[in-house]
């Protein structure tokens, strides 16, 4: 599963240039440390009351669609039934593979949706990352604009997810990825 291509750099820097970076990094990431899990281990709780790599990818595949949906591109929404309710903040992680779609399947939703993140988000204007952040509730108050909003899911937010898989992986014995 390759990761897509950022753009070449705009003539002019905007905002996208920046998060599509890091976002850049963060999906090549995963792809390392996704690619030696054993198939048959990604829904295993190597520690007690910690999220395994099946609900914590299923969890960043929900993301995609909210950042489609900040910048104005429900178009590219994907509906994935079931999915917000087993992997949204405050589901359980149950320790049985049975609850889960599998490793390929995951994975596979991960990178179609980080990816066309990436594909997309270089065209997203400083304009449209100055709006007001369209969800309600918490998430607003805490990123009242899209921007903000937006660079906290393609970068903090994925990369702290993706540091639990990495201490899972290291409770499991694989070796680190850098």
């Amino acid at each position: 599963m390759a990761t897509a291509a950022v753009e070449a750099k705009p003539a002019t820097l905007n905002t996208a240039h920046y998060i599509t970076q890091c976002l850049q990094r963060g999906v090549s990431h995963a792809e390392k440390m996704f690619s030696d899990i054993p198939a048959d281990k990604f829904a295993f709780c190597a520690v007690k009351n910690a999220n395994h790599p099946a609900f914590v990818v299923g969890h960043l595949c929900l993301y995609p669609n909210r950042i489609f949906t900040l910048i104005g591109r429900k178009d590219l929404v994907v509906d994935r039934p079931g999915w917000p309710e087993m992997f949204q903040a405050g589901s359980v992680c149950h320790d049985d593979a049975s609850k889960y779609p599998d490793k390929q399947t995951l994975t596979a939703a991960f990178f179609e949706g980080w990816n066309k993140v990436l594909e997309v988000l270089p065209g997203v204007s400083d304009e449209t990352f100055a709006r007001d952040n369209p969800f309600e509730g918490r998430f607003r108050e805490i990123f009242p604009k899209v921007g903000t909003a937006v660079m906290f899911l393609c970068t903090s937010h994925l990369m702290m997810h993706l540091g639990q898989i990495s201490t899972w992986r290291r409770a499991l014995g694989l070796g680190s990825i850098m």
